[in-house]
């Protein structure tokens, strides 16, 4: 059985506290450039008490594409809940509203400073960034990305 991005969803209920997802949530946007490090990773999955990768990296994009899609989007307070298909446990959608609420006006200042720092940069230089996934972590991903986009 295919599962999509969202119902990797339900892993965030292993964490300790609402702190906890605060805190991954925070992290996913402070390193939304550069991408996680093994110290941020190795965090985030002993926070959610998950084995390997095969089952976080999942998670993080669906969180990476809901964040994106309430800061770029400017989504308002009473959209991103819209943003959750029904299969979406109540608590967990509460929560991350919550939480993207929260952080909403700071994450959208911080999109109009990168945009002023990006405009203020002579013609920038290019940066190539690499990073490797399992072939199993590429094909979840892939499927799971195929199917939100069915959805939309």
């Amino acid at each position: 059985m295919e599962h999509s991005l969202w119902g990797h969803l339900p892993l965030l209920v292993r964490a300790n506290s609402k702190e906890s997802v605060e805190h991954i949530l925070q992290t996913l946007w402070k390193t939304r450039k550069v991408g996680l490090d093994s110290t941020d990773r190795d965090s985030i999955r002993d926070m959610l008490q998950l084995q390997n990768d095969a089952d976080l990296d999942p998670l993080l994009v669906c969180l990476r594409m809901l964040i994106r899609r309430c800061v770029y989007e400017n989504t308002n307070k009473d959209e991103i809940q819209k943003l959750f298909p029904a299969e979406v446990l109540p608590e967990i959608q509460r929560l991350l509203t919550l939480l993207l609420q929260k952080f909403h006006n700071e994450w959208r200042e911080d999109i109009s400073k990168d945009q002023l720092q990006s405009n203020t940069r002579s013609n920038s230089t290019e940066t190539d960034v690499n990073f490797q996934l399992s072939k199993n972590t590429l094909e979840t991903m892939l499927k799971s990305m195929y199917s939100i986009r069915d959805q939309i």
